[in-house]
């Protein structure tokens, strides 16, 4: 506030920010992840995802379709334990964990 010789209010003095960069750039984040959340759940592959815990996280529509279960089924669920037939539990999270400490694995076929 601005007082006077007094201490009487006598105005008010306040600082503004142009945030309209930032705003934009929000607005294009949010754009983007509106189209890769299209690209995900329209593609013709299916795309699964865990966290670090082996928890789904990511279920799109054609892994819905190839397997039956809705993705509000299956996401919080262990994929491999929950998912996997036991033959394949092994393999699948060998292949899971070395996703997870960034290695990849080439043409893996999944159970």
């Amino acid at each position: 506030t601005r007082r006077s010789a007094t201490g009487v209010i006598v105005g008010v003095v306040g600082v503004g920010q142009d945030i309209s960069a930032r705003k934009n750039a929000e607005t294009r984040v949010s754009m983007l992840a509106a189209d890769l959340r299209l690209l995900i759940d329209s593609a013709n592959a299916p795309i699964i995802g865990i966290d670090a815990f082996g928890c789904v996280n990511e279920w799109n529509n054609k892994a819905a379709e190839i397997t039956g279960y809705a993705k509000d089924e299956v996401v919080g669920c262990y994929l491999v334990r929950d998912f996997i037939i036991d033959e394949y539990k092994t393999a699948v999270n060998g292949v899971l964990h070395k996703a997870l400490e960034g290695s990849e694995t080439d043409n893996f076929e999944f159970p």
